[in-house]
């Protein structure tokens, strides 16, 4: 007997930064594996986008307009939840920025606050409410926090985005203690260089194919190459015994010896 360790049916998921890139992926990923997903980002016309495509695809989603650095905004989305759905499942917690890169000496306030009130700020702010919620409908839930091999690892010129990933990788360590007893799992996935509209056009000048060949696999990871990571850890079935765990999925690249 086949078991379906991804099946999704039943669940409510939300996903936040799903505007566009990855998060507009992982909610369409989690859609197509039956879970009713919320879209969750500031730019609310660029979100009704990405629910159309999931409504025509056959999915459920609504879209929720959010901003993780406001404690107001978060508050009011989580009651919108609460509301409309009832309870939440799962928190694909994946709102975050990057810089251009800039020496540690050139990093100014700006710089230092806008990255952290974002990627660890913003993941706090929202986890907390997603486990609020979980524990009081008594939800066997699962949070997933997308970090970075750069919260694991370093690299020069980014000194802001580095200790903000290495705060959320901790973040998830910390809380998976305290929420294992309440039947919640928390992990996170650490992406190394996937290929977006962003990076494209350096990974195409001679610097930019210099670096993919220093990664072991020598190419750049494809956003289908998350599917199956984030599907497990979103699965109390596939990831059941999954807790404060960081999953990697870089083509080797963390291991490569300095």
């Amino acid at each position: 007997m086949t078991s379906h360790y991804f099946d999704l049916a039943g669940k409510t998921a939300l996903i936040t930064g799903a505007s566009s890139g990855l998060g507009a992926h992982f909610a369409k990923v989690l859609s197509r594996e039956g879970a009713h997903v919320i879209l969750a980002a500031r730019r609310s016309e660029a979100l009704a986008e990405q629910v159309t495509q999931v409504l025509d695809s056959g999915g459920s989603a609504r879209a929720l307009t959010l901003d993780v650095t406001s404690p107001d905004s978060v508050v009011a989305g989580f009651e919108s939840i609460s509301a409309i759905e009832g309870t939440l499942d799962i928190l694909i917690n994946n709102a975050g920025v990057g810089d251009e890169p800039k020496r540690f000496l050139e990093t100014d306030e700006s710089d230092w606050a806008w990255q952290m009130q974002t990627n660890l700020d913003g993941a706090w702010r929202v986890a907390r409410e997603a486990a609020r919620c979980m524990v009081s409908s008594q939800t066997h839930g699962s949070i997933v926090n997308i970090a970075s091999i750069y919260g694991l690892n370093t690299g020069a010129m980014k000194i802001a985005y580095n200790v903000s990933k290495a705060g959320v990788v901790q973040l998830t360590k910390s809380m998976s203690i305290e929420l294992c007893r309440h039947n919640i799992r928390v992990n996170s996935l650490c992406p190394g260089w996937f290929l977006t509209d962003i990076n494209r056009a350096y990974f195409e000048t001679e610097s930019g194919q210099r670096y993919i060949k220093g990664i072991p696999m020598r190419k750049l990871g494809e956003f289908k190459d998350l599917d199956i990571p984030l599907l497990m850890l979103a699965s109390n079935t596939a990831g059941a015994y999954i807790t404060g765990s960081s999953v990697v999925v870089d083509g080797g690249i963390s291991e490569t010896p300095i």
